[in-house]
């Protein structure tokens, strides 16, 4: 029997948090209390679940009230009160060793009851209590959130219960369950009935709530509306977890594969059955929450049938990744049991019927095991062969299959007609008429007395007259040879014209026609007809034409093509030539050479020549290796060559391109080609050689702007070059080092103007410049600031900027109109004024500026004033 692993799962209402979305599940019943005359008294209770961590009202908040419906019509309401505490529920991981994943599950439960004494009637009573807030993002519906609720049970009448009393069955209430997605389950939702009825079970639409879309439960209606949730195909109330889950009907144990991870709304049936009569039902609606999660299992198929060979492959069908070991044990006796992966191979020592196990394990001691059936009968094997001409005849289909133990014991034939369903047989050999050509593909499906079953397909090309095959259309022959013709196919042949043939009632002739004829097989099977025709055509003597004598380069090829009507060729000498038959080979003479061929067609023969001269290519050398150069130098080239002339590329970037040794200067990395070509020799294809010119580009270089100092004051220079390695500073007049990247210059009162310039130098020894222009004042640190500018863009005093002396950090420089409002502000040493404030170009006229800077020796130094705007 199969063992499936499974944990046991108790039932669990679940949700996820959702606002005011909270409820997760209910079940309304009733338990019969007393009689009186013509009435019976009831206790009415609802059981509540809700989502612990739901942000929604709480449960001890809840306004319970039951509508009681007769025939639909609204007959009493009963307001339920909360009794005693609310319960919690959380699940226990610790108790599920073969528990993989993160699973947190809680959930609040709460109990509101009353009683009412009811009159009999005929019909009966539906209770039914709706409410608005189920759990949102609920899975398998086509409208996932504000989804309402209406728990319902039914009270018998006298019609179905016409003596005694009922009290409704009542669901078990367990602690939790779990169920992961994709892994097989198992939930116990069995109920207990005081009155000793037969229970049974099946899987039915749960029902929702006009006031599904806000946060309110409604009053009981008018009249009583059950409406269905809206259910998204492939679930519905018959199979809510998809078409991989059930439930039995006796048990209430509801199993199968579950879906993807979700949580998805249940709503569970009971049929009530007193003596073999049903009479009246109860139902129970819950949230099945579908966890990412894993469990150790042990999963293998109930039957292996291995009929080709020894080996059988076994595979534990399960997913867990948290399987920690394997045993195999393949019930092969004198054969160990086999630890190792999921999959495995054993090669049986003998035939027969074997039970196998597996044994997994995973953390925490979980264990799993199951078993299978193995049946090993190696040997048998489905085959089958058909006859038949066309489709005026039957088709014979004649089975072929071959077993080597027990027997062959049912066959079932698809002819593959496409144009109908009842082209089948389960005879052994069978026998069927096809409508019309087509390409059917036909099926044997075989099964033997030991288990074996296999099948084999083969295309059957359903033709309207029989097949007759040639091995060509057209041919040619020698008006002296003779020609045998061999045709295939099945059935009586005759040939026309009768006439220079001899066996015309054969399916290989001997035809010698002098002229050309056209000859007609027709194939006579079983009544179906099919012709085919053949020419041969017939020469008195044949020729062969070779092109003209030729020049070639040495090691070219080139294809020799003869124009004949022969059929086989012989060519001569062959050392140089891709075939000696072929009938437009390939040559690749090194040296002179005459070739001949001769050409037959049967017994007609002729021949013919070609001679080839062979001659060397022109030569071409660069002398000059690939070499790098700096940007901005130039290299001279040199080549020789052995030819009628050359040919240097680019010329454009060379001085003297019409010499061997021309000048190259490229500004970028530069193939330059050299071609020779030779217009005596014969051979007039051009040779080609090639140099590289590498250039480096160009050093960049940055001395830093122009400045201006007093006498004494050190400043500090800094050549800032991304490739440059080593520099140099002239004039070195006042440099503390003239040989490095930021050298200290101190200047005396001798000096008005200096201009220094610097070479950075990179590792290939190319280099860049760069200057500045140092000025110095013969003054102590100041500031100066021009009286006017004129912002008009001519390059000339447009801009109202500081010029420092002896300054070495500008604390502000500020400008102001004449409303004392800012206009502009920098802190920037060459940053200046442009006249616009805003992006508006300011009017002329008269501005206020302020500045505070620090001299080299740390001193504040302030300036204010005025300055003209002049447009």
């Amino acid at each position: 029997m199969k063992n499936i692993f499974f944990i046991i799962m108790t039932v669990l209402l679940f949700s996820l948090p959702a606002a005011a979305r909270h409820i997760a599940g209910g079940e309304l019943f009733y338990e019969y209390l007393s009689s009186g005359t013509g009435n019976k008294t009831y206790r009415i209770t609802l059981r509540l679940f809700r989502d612990c961590f739901s942000t929604g009202p709480l449960l001890q908040n809840e306004q319970v009230t039951v509508g009681i419906y007769a025939s639909d019509q609204l007959v009493n309401t009963l307001p339920l009160s909360l009794q005693s505490g609310i319960s919690t529920l959380s699940l226990n991981t610790s108790a599920y060793p073969c528990l993989v994943g993160n699973v947190n599950v809680c959930y609040e439960m709460a109990v509101y009851s009353s009683v009412v004494t009811l009159p009999d009637n005929t019909v009966g009573y539906t209770l039914s209590r709706i409410g608005c807030c189920r759990v949102d993002r609920i899975s398998g519906l086509s409208q996932p959130n504000s989804v309402g609720s209406n728990y319902v049970t039914k009270i018998p009448g006298t019609s179905t219960l016409p003596t005694g009393f009922n009290s409704s069955p009542q669901f078990l209430v367990k602690d939790t369950s779990l169920v992961c997605s994709g892994r097989r389950f198992t939930l116990d939702f069995g109920a207990i009935d005081p009155d000793n009825d037969s229970l049974t079970f099946a899987l039915c639409d749960a029902y929702t709530s006009p006031g599904g879309n806000n946060n309110n439960n409604l009053p009981p209606a008018s009249v009583l509306n059950l409406i269905p949730i809206p259910y998204s195909a492939p679930f519905s109330g018959a199979f809510p977890l998809g078409p991989d889950v059930n439930i039995d009907p006796h048990t209430g144990i509801i199993s199968g594969i579950a879906p993807a991870e979700g949580q998805y709304v249940v709503n569970v049936c009971i049929t009530e059955w007193r003596n073999g009569k049903p009479f009246t039902e109860h139902r129970k609606d819950f949230i099945l929450q579908v966890r990412n999660c894993d469990m150790i299992e042990a999963v293998l198929p109930d039957k292996i049938v291995q009929c080709n060979d020894f080996s059988v492959h076994f595979e534990n069908q399960s997913l867990s990744s948290a399987i920690q070991s394997y045993l195999w044990d393949f019930g092969d006796p004198g054969s160990p049991a086999t630890s190792g992966l999921a999959t495995v191979n054993h090669i049986y020592s003998d035939t027969g019927r074997f039970m196998a196990r597996l044994y997994v394990t995973g953390p925490k001691g979980c264990e799993g095991q199951d078993s299978t059936i193995v049946l090993v009968y190696p040997g048998f094997k489905v085959d089958f062969n058909i006859a038949g001409s066309c489709i005026i005849n039957p088709y014979r289909f004649l089975d072929a299959t071959t077993t080597r133990y027990g027997v062959v014991d049912s066959w079932s034939w698809n002819f593959g007609d496409a144009d109908t369903q009842a082209d089948t047989s389960h005879l052994r050999n069978a026998v069927y008429t096809y409508k019309r050509s087509q390409t059917a593909s036909v099926r044997l499906l075989a099964t033997s007395s030991k288990g074996c079953v296999d099948s084999l397909h083969k295309d059957l090309v359903v033709r309207d007259k029989p097949f007759v095959g040639l091995p060509f259309k057209d041919t040619l022959i020698c008006s002296i040879d003779t020609l045998q013709i061999i045709a295939s196919g099945n059935g009586v042949y005759s040939w026309l014209p009768n006439k220079d043939i001899l066996f015309p009632n054969t399916s290989s002739p001997l035809v010698f026609p002098k002229d050309t004829t056209k000859y007609i097989v027709t194939v006579n099977d079983a009544g179906c007809i099919g012709t085919d025709t053949v020419t041969v055509n017939v020469l008195d003597f044949i020729t062969v034409q070779l092109a003209p004598d030729t020049t070639i380069c040495r090691t070219d090829t080139f294809r020799l093509n003869p124009v004949s009507h022969a059929l086989r060729y012989n060519w001569t000498p062959a050392a140089s030539l891709s075939s000696a038959t072929a009938k437009s080979p390939l040559a690749f003479p090194l040296t002179g050479t005459t070739y001949s061929v001769t050409a037959n067609l049967g017994k007609c023969q002729a021949t013919a020549q070609i001679n080839v001269r062979v001659v060397p290519y022109p030569v071409s050398s660069v002398i000059t290796k690939d070499t790098t150069i700096c940007f901005g130098d130039r290299i001279s080239l040199r080549a020789n060559y052995v030819g009628t002339s050359f040919a240097w590329s680019p010329a454009s970037a060379l001085s003297n391109s019409n010499t061997l040794t021309p000048i190259a200067g490229p500004v970028r990395t530069t193939d330059y080609i050299f071609m020779v070509t030779d217009n005596l020799s014969g051979c007039p294809k051009p040779v080609y050689d090639t140099v590289t010119v590498t250039v480096i580009p160009p050093v960049q270089v940055d001395a830093g702007r122009d400045t201006a100092v007093v006498p004494q004051q050190p400043l500090q220079l800094r050549a800032i070059s991304a490739t440059g390695r080593s520099f140099l500073w002239t004039p070195s007049y006042g440099l503390n080092n003239a040989s490095i990247a930021n050298p200290v210059a101190v200047l005396t009162s001798e000096s008005d103007l200096i201009k220094y310039k610097v070479r950075a130098t990179d590792l290939n020894g190319c280099y860049g410049e760069d200057e500045l222009t140092v000025t110095v004042y013969k003054t102590l640190p100041e500031i100066f600031i021009p009286s006017a500018f004129t912002p008009n863009g001519d390059g000339r005093n447009d801009l109202l900027r500081p010029l420092t002396a002896g300054i070495s950090q500008l604390i502000y420089f500020r400008i102001y109109n004449r409303w004392g409002q800012l206009v502009f502000s920098t802190s920037e040493l060459g940053k200046g004024w442009d006249g616009t404030f805003d992006g508006v170009k300011q009017p002329s006229g008269t501005y206020v500026y302020m500045a505070e800077a620090l001299d080299y020796t740390g001193r504040n130094l302030s300036r204010k004033g005025t300055c003209v705007l002049i447009r």
